[in-house]
């Protein structure tokens, strides 16, 4: 049907309008798929597929708001975005919104284009990892940890254990593997853009500091300070036709889910708010 519509169009000489889809990304990063606020690539894959299988389209739009989360399912959204895009030749324009940090400027980095707004918070290059010690608190009140293991590095970081030297590399040598990922990446998709010399960029850019998007542009962070649709009609002009890429959910599967697991759910949105709470958002 839509193949004949298009011949139709095009006997009669009707222009058809281009096409831009957009799909929004927007809450932490994270591996749980049951979060309907959360990235991950389970919940974002389905949504990027079909805005690249789109009819006509000629370019995909995707507004990123995060303040990040987990860098192996920032990594997954990324390829797959990447992947996608040369496959199907088509181009891919990243808007980041009110935050695009740490994984978000991450997988901000999947477009050909990257943009923000004069006030987006860009940035936070960095790996963290936070957890809390219990071991004085049981000590005090006299209860005894207990804990049996084959392995002796297999109770690394436990709370209720002191902190060990040993476990504490562990931790950090894998940590500088994944930030030294992140940093090639943003060298290898930021090559030529980044401002200032490898000094300024080890001392500055990768410290985990974050900046305005304007700030940011002067870095080399981002390509410019636009809106998504002022951009996309700036490419393809005023008649383009931006189509809003979104989750169907059957009422039945929504009707479950919104009641299926409350407390976990209100963890989720504490995280994300004091994720976001962290840039001043």
């Amino acid at each position: 049907m839509k193949k004949l519509l298009k011949l139709i169009k095009r006997i009669f000489g009707c222009k058809e309008k281009p096409v831009v889809a957009c799909v929004n990304l927007s809450g932490v990063i994270g591996k749980d798929s049951k979060l309907s606020s959360g990235i991950n690539f389970e919940n974002s894959m389905p949504l990027i597929k079909k805005a690249f299988e789109l009819d006509g389209v000629k370019a995909v739009a995707i507004n990123i708001n995060s303040p990040g989360g987990s860098p192996v399912q920032s990594e997954l959204v990324f390829d797959y975005i990447r992947e996608i895009s040369q496959e199907k030749k088509i181009p891919v324009y990243t808007f980041a919104q009110d935050l695009a940090a740490s994984g978000g400027y991450f997988i901000l980095l999947a477009g050909d284009e990257i943009y923000a707004h004069n006030s987006s918070i860009i940035g936070s290059i960095g790996v963290i990892f936070s957890s809390f010690g219990f071991v004085n608190l049981i000590n005090k009140i006299g209860i005894e940890r207990r804990v049996y293991t084959e392995g002796k590095n297999k109770a690394i970081l436990d709370p209720f254990l002191p902190e060990v030297s040993e476990n504490i590399e562990i931790l950090k040598e894998a940590q500088n593997d994944v930030f030294e990922g992140f940093t090639s990446l943003v060298k290898t998709r930021r090559k030529g853009k980044l401002i200032g010399d490898e000094n300024f960029q080890k001392n500055n850019i990768f410290t985990g500091a974050f900046w305005s998007g304007k700030k940011s542009l002067e870095l080399g962070l981002i390509d410019g300070i636009a809106n998504m649709r002022s951009k996309m009609q700036e490419k393809f002009g005023k008649d383009v036709k931006i189509i809003n890429i979104t989750a169907k959910k059957s009422f039945i599967k929504s009707l479950f889910s919104e009641k299926a697991d409350f407390s976990s759910d209100l963890l989720a949105k504490i995280e994300e708010r004091t994720r976001f709470n962290h840039f001043g958002l």
